[in-house]
């Protein structure tokens, strides 16, 4: 098993980081590909952080003996998770020509701030094997909520303009948290639901591909602008 989420991870972080990167070089004259670009980047370059020290701890001493920079990692990653939801929130804005909501805005700028304050404090303490349950349940809360406005407003808008992209990473997301939130709650219980990010993984790599898929065929990008009348051009 271990030797398949070397491979898994690896696949994973060549997948994301590739895709990434193509959809900068592709985003040069298209606000949203560079988006979709960056978004995905910082998704695997912050993910690198856990999953390339985890890789060497299954591969030699172990995950316990090498907790330390484990724990680095998630701190490291829980923030461009944040990140991340961030642009995907300012992809949205883009794709739908939305500028005038200041209230959505204020609210996922708060939830993004209170998410990296209390990912940042000590009292997670990152390093330990066991780090405490209750802290992981914190800062959480506001990255739950956060997922559940995006999954809302990507549905919402996605219906409203028969946008495929949207719907799609609207699902992806469902996914990603349906499978997350049930590891922060009891992976410490029963270790064995720790499969479950597997999956989790897999709907990231889903929402970067989708990106990634739409960029190389502007049409499906041309084709919504047209109905909404939207300009993705910066």
């Amino acid at each position: 098993m271990k030797y398949f989420e070397v491979l898994f991870s690896i696949l994973y972080l060549v997948s994301v980081l590739y895709m990434s990167i193509k959809m900068i070089k592709w985003g040069k004259n298209s606000r949203i590909v560079r988006l979709f670009g960056y978004m995905g980047f910082i998704l695997g370059f912050g993910d690198s952080f856990h999953l390339v020290p985890r890789i060497y701890a299954l591969l030699t001493t172990g995950l316990e003996a090498n907790a330390a920079v484990l724990g680095i990692g998630k701190a490291i990653t829980s923030i461009t998770m944040t990140a991340f939801y961030v642009l995907l929130f300012l992809i949205w804005e883009t794709r739908f020509n939305i500028r005038d909501d200041k209230k959505l805005r204020i609210a996922v700028g708060v939830l993004a701030a209170a998410r990296l304050v209390l990912s940042l404090m000590p009292q997670n303490q990152w390093t330990l094997y066991n780090a405490p349950l209750d802290w992981g349940i914190y800062r959480n809360i506001p990255f739950a909520i956060l997922g559940a406005i995006i999954v809302y407003i990507s549905l919402k808008e996605a219906k409203r303009h028969s946008d495929n992209v949207f719907r799609k990473i609207g699902i992806a997301v469902i996914i990603s948290f349906a499978c997350y939130l049930p590891v922060v709650l009891f992976a410490n219980t029963f270790s064995l639901i720790g499969i479950l990010m597997i999956p989790k993984t897999i709907a990231y790599l889903w929402v970067v591909y989708i990106g990634y898929k739409a960029a190389s065929a502007p049409s499906v990008f041309q084709e919504a602008e047209a109905r909404c009348g939207i300009k993705t051009q910066p």
